[in-house]
């Protein structure tokens, strides 16, 4: 078996975290060789080699697989014969990298207890690498709990320049991006980084919160130079490779740099470990030599204690101890040792120690210890831990793998440096409700807040950044988070005013069936035959029937609705008026210019010229009316600018679609007023010159009020006023044309008979010849 500690670096000789670990790997094949149920009559043997430099470790990997003097993949006698089962290591990623596709050409297992650059979860690049260590996908993903469970939203990276440094900076980025987190700065450190322009660099970006994803050696220099430039008050978030620490936490003056709270596999006492320390300490000091011994290296260790070796970084040491247990079970059933006795002639048994691994099942320490479809583990789990001011590593929260709770921090343990409270780190304040944000740089964490408009709204959960318009039927003040209902404005059925015109429309109709009924009794009378005689009754079947429309000028407005509403008004106010205009062409025409103009008269009468006249104005108007319905019906409306809160229903009218239908009106309206203007000095019982001329007069102030109405106020008492303006309009005519007559009809009966209409005639006449 190959072992691969990490005992040195360039720049730092020896490291006593990873001398520990590699104490931890001859204890794990000790105890294993020492064993009478894994592998027991079976010595493992081991090689170990120093992983000191991912450029310098190749002479000895190349010894170990060389054939004499060539380097080529392995033959089939080769593999039967080696005696080399696994390689287990190495530390880092880097060196990884740089050694596993040795191994990777002859499938020889390899299983890793510190490499967690996420490139070896490719199979098909790596796919006879396993490891015992999570991916660094897994330790990101703890980095950002921690960050949401604090709110930190503006953050820097600072990682080693290798490839587990910038596979953890990639991942987290990637991880980030569709977060509320921001990367402010992010820096690869290496030998010749200079630490007071990265500080320099933080500072001016205002970043409060430092993620470290560095190994130990690389840590240690940075928080050496932070204290040494005076960096304070800063939260540092260590990755699982230094947040164990054994010196850091006690070191003079790191306090001042802030609070650490640090990713940690969970500290895990493996039994017998410090008792094979102990003895081997005392072993080696009795021999007064060297290690060489042991690791075939030269390594003079003897200013360690064994209270050194044990009080070391704990980190990786259940990763390591794992390592060793997995080669050795799958060895184990390689080699048929179910019986209690191992059959060792089997061949071939790096392949078949492979394919064992990958079925790897087995309880170390209370850990079921298995590997993922990448050869990762799927087990474990990550301590939340804090350097309190004793100096210790004190586990404050842990984080789980495959449970229902995964995450869970004690934020009493955790003692602060700004006054006890959670420091923050953003780079803008978050808006307050209803203000939208406004990007400011490059990062989405800093913006301006800007308050949205009335009508407008903003959701924050699903888009900060936009205020999004209401719907029509919707509305909000400024600054709203979201959007109410429009009261919707209409005159229904059963407000008060719409019953009041209703009630009024129906005793209009009741009125003109009265007087019809009343006309039609007298009809041979001569106060009837003055009104008009048979031109009465279809006056009052008109008006009658122009007050259908106020029953459709209430109520939530429908096309049909919008239609009946003006066309019962136009058509038979059209038809009302040109009686109105015969009526009074007659009487000027009998009193003023029969005299005159006898062949008018006698055309008139011959031709039956009032009807004729009406015909024409009606089929005139019907012609006009179906022509702009055609064009452009009247339709629902929905006004949503004059008020922001509520929607006023109405119906649309288009008055250039029905300027001819208006202008007819307006001539007959004309026509008729000019003839009964010059008949306003008839006889007193022939008068109804005037009684047209005052009803027109009022028909044309009410309507001039109403369109001032309608333009100061579009609001829903215009559907009231509406069909006042129709009833006072048909009132009118009602009351000042038609009603003296009844009253004479039934109060007065002497003045409708034919000498009293005989004697006015005669007056008139005498008036005149004067």
């Amino acid at each position: 078996m190959l072992l691969y500690p990490h005992l040195s670096v360039p720049s730092q000789p020896f490291i006593l975290s990873s001398y520990r670990r590699f104490q931890l790997m001859r204890f794990a094949i000790e105890e294993i060789n020492n064993s009478t149920k894994l592998l027991p009559n079976v010595t493992l043997g081991y090689k170990i080699l120093d992983f000191c430099s991912d450029a310098q470790n190749f002479p000895g990997v190349f010894n170990l697989i060389s054939d004499g003097s060539l380097i080529q993949p392995w033959n089939d006698s080769q593999r039967l014969t080696s005696k080399m089962v696994t390689v287990v290591g190495s530390y880092t990623s880097t060196g990884t990298l740089s050694v596993a596709p040795l191994f990777m050409m002859d499938f020889f297992p390899m299983v890793s207890y510190g490499a967690a650059s996420s490139v070896f979860s490719r199979k098909n690049n790596f796919p006879s690498f396993l490891r015992t260590v999570h991916p660094n996908k897994d330790v990101i993903e703890v980095v950002l709990r921690i960050l949401r469970e604090f709110n930190w939203r503006w953050v820097s990276f600072l990682h080693i320049d290798d490839d587990y440094g910038r596979d953890g900076r990639d991942l987290f980025i990637r991880t980030i991006e569709n977060t509320e987190i921001c990367l402010a700065y992010t820096k690869g450190l290496d030998q010749d980084t200079g630490y007071y322009e990265v500080f320099q660099q933080i500072t001016s970006l205002k970043v409060n919160v430092l993620i470290v994803f560095a190994p130990e050696w690389t840590a240690e220099a940075l928080v050496e130079a932070a204290i040494k430039y005076n960096v304070t008050n800063k939260v540092w978030i260590a990755g699982d490779a230094w947040s164990l620490h054994e010196k850091l936490p006690k070191k003079d003056g790191i306090r001042k740099i802030g609070t650490v709270v640090g990713i940690a596999e969970p500290k895990m006492p493996i039994p017998g470990f410090n008792d094979f320390i102990n003895a081997f300490r005392a072993q080696t000091q009795q021999e007064n030599g060297t290690e060489e011994k042991f690791c075939n290296q030269a390594c003079n260790c003897s200013n360690h204690t064994a209270a050194d070796i044990i009080n070391a970084d704990p980190s990786f040491n259940f990763p390591v101890y794992s390592a060793v247990y997995s080669v050795a079970h799958a060895l184990h059933t390689v080699l048929q040792c179910e019986t209690g006795r191992c059959y060792r002639r089997i061949t071939g048994v790096p392949h078949m120690i492979l394919q064992e691994l990958w079925k790897t099942n087995f309880t170390l320490l209370n850990q079921s210890v298995q590997f993922d479809e990448n050869g990762d583990p799927s087990f474990g789990s990550y301590a939340i831990v804090f350097w309190n001011q004793s100096g210790e590593a004190e586990e404050v929260g842990l984080y789980r793998y495959h449970s229902s709770l995964q995450f869970v921090v004690n934020r009493t343990k955790i003692q602060w440096h700004e006054n006890g409270s959670v420091p923050q780190s953003i780079c803008s304040e978050e808006c307050d409700a209803g203000f939208a944000k406004k990007p400011e740089g490059l990062h989405k964490c800093c913006f301006s807040c800007t308050k949205c408009k009335s009508g407008t709204y903003i959701n924050s959960t699903a888009d900060p950044y936009t205020c999004h318009k209401c719907d029509d039927t919707e509305w909000s003040e400024a600054g709203s988070t979201s959007c109410y209902r429009r009261q919707e404005s209409y005159m229904p059925f059963s407000h008060g005013g719409a019953v009041v015109v209703m009630l009024g429309a129906l005793i209009f109709m009741g009125l003109t069936a009265a007087v019809s009924v009343l006309f039609f009794i007298n009809y041979k009378t001569p106060i009837v035959k003055s009104a008009g005689g048979p031109m009465c009754f279809l006056i009052l079947g008109c008006l009658a029937l122009s007050s259908l429309s106020v029953f459709f000028a209430f109520g939530k407005p429908t096309t049909a609705s919008c239609v009946l509403r003006v066309l019962p008004l136009i058509f038979f106010s059209t038809v009302c008026l040109a009686c109105f205009v015969v009526r009074s062409f007659q009487i000027v025409c009998i009193f003023k210019i029969a005299a005159r103009f006898p062949k008018i008269l006698s055309w008139w009468l011959k031709y039956k010229g009032q009807w004729l006249v009406i015909c024409v104005a009606c089929i005139s108007q019907a012609v006009l009316l179906i022509v702009d319905l055609s064009v452009s019906t009247p339709h629902p409306k929905n006004d949503t600018q004059g008020h922001p809160d509520i929607i006023i229903h109405y119906c649309y009218s288009n008055l250039k679609e029905i300027l001819g239908s208006l202008v007819l009106i307006v001539l007959l309206i004309i026509l008729s007023f000019c003839f009964s203007y010059i008949g306003k000095d008839l006889p007193k019982n022939y008068n109804e010159a005037k009684s047209i001329t005052f009803c027109l007069l009022l028909l044309i102030i009410i309507w001039i009020i109403y369109a001032t109405v309608y333009v100061l106020y579009p609001g829903k008492y215009i559907h009231f006023i509406y069909g006042m303006a129709v009833l006072s309009s048909l009132y009118s005519f009602l009351s000042w044309y038609f009603l003296p007559k009844c009253f004479i009809i039934i109060f007065q009966p002497e003045k409708n008979t034919q000498q009293y209409f005989q004697s006015l005639i005669q007056s008139y006449t005498n008036i005149v010849n004067q």
